[in-house]
């Protein structure tokens, strides 16, 4: 389904009203300045370092140069400055600059740019929301440290409770972006759900995230499913959607995001141990939970564990 004009202006106006009120409600629950007081660090961890290749070079002595695509909170956004990058994955790696015994060096890119400036050794890694790939495996190493999942949530009133299998959606109008992985994998719960004789799954699309959540809350829609991080800071800052289930991104199967590395440089194994490390010590839960990403907690990191296959 595609917004209509009118729907838009409308979306527009009401978007418009509320958000200084939005703004205002996200700011209590998650910290976007550029100070960052709350922020954790991490104790020397000298397994990690001793994992580390003698021959490795860093692209910067004494630092640990990491690229970060500041596409939205919680995992990484632009501080209040305008300039400072905050979030989730900044502080994980923080984190594990920290374990390494080495001061953390952020490097700002575009998403797109992220695979060449990679392997043309701009950065040392890419902490960034990477899901691991079968495709990507092929030229890069990966370090796991959450899982991948996008979020079930609908309106705070819905009679919807609980989406954990196909048969729970079996009806429901649930949008989703064209194109996704998402939406790929509702295709199939909907064949499922046919195949049991249930109601198929009606997919909506807007070309927009506002217009999808203006749907949601009208009443045009009944769940909207999303990466699950975007949500949960959506349902934070509006106070009217809540999580009402979680979907693996490789579902059937786990699908883990990752510190991305170039492929054979060594660093995967110390970066996996570091990781490690910080969820032993308990710095790793007290990050995800500062960030409301519980949810997405790892119960160990793994270095180049079976990724997406390619579709």
């Amino acid at each position: 389904m595609i917004a209509f004009p009118a729907f838009r202006t409308l979306l527009i106006a009401a978007m418009a009203s509320a958000l200084c009120y939005g703004a205002a409600h996200a700011a209590e629950d998650f910290d976007l300045s550029p100070e960052q007081p709350g922020r954790l660090h991490a104790a020397r961890n000298d397994a990690a370092i001793a994992a580390i290749p003698k021959d490795f070079k860093f692209v910067t002595p004494g630092k640990f140069t990491i690229a970060v695509s500041p596409g939205g909170p919680p995992l990484a956004t632009y501080a209040t400055d305008a300039k400072t990058v905050v979030g989730a994955d900044p502080d994980y790696a923080y984190a594990i600059a920290d374990s390494l015994g080495l001061t953390l060096e952020i490097v700002p890119v575009a998403w797109i740019d992220w695979p060449l400036g990679l392997a043309s050794g701009k950065y040392d890694a890419v902490i960034s929301n990477v899901g691991v790939t079968e495709q990507r495996k092929e030229k890069f190493d990966f370090s796991t440290y959450r899982q991948g999942l996008h979020g079930f949530f609908v309106k705070s009133d819905s009679p919807v409770t609980s989406i954990k299998e196909p048969k729970n959606a079996a009806g429901l109008r649930i949008i989703v972006g064209a194109g996704t992985n998402q939406e790929r994998i509702l295709v199939k719960w909907s064949e499922e759900d046919v195949a049991a004789g249930l109601k198929p799954i009606e997919l909506q699309y807007y070309d927009d995230e506002a217009a999808s959540l203006l749907a949601l809350r009208s009443g045009r829609a009944d769940v909207i499913v999303q990466p699950h991080a975007q949500l949960v800071f959506i349902a934070t800052r509006d106070k009217n959607i809540k999580r009402v289930g979680t979907l693996s991104a490789g579902w059937p199967d786990r699908s883990d995001v990752a510190i991305t590395t170039r492929k054979g440089s060594g660093l995967a194994d110390a970066l996996t141990v570091a990781t490690n490390g910080l969820i032993k010590d308990g710095t790793y839960a007290k990050i995800l939970d500062h960030w409301h990403l519980s949810e997405e907690a790892l119960p160990a990191s793994e270095t180049n564990p079976p990724g997406l296959p390619k579709y």
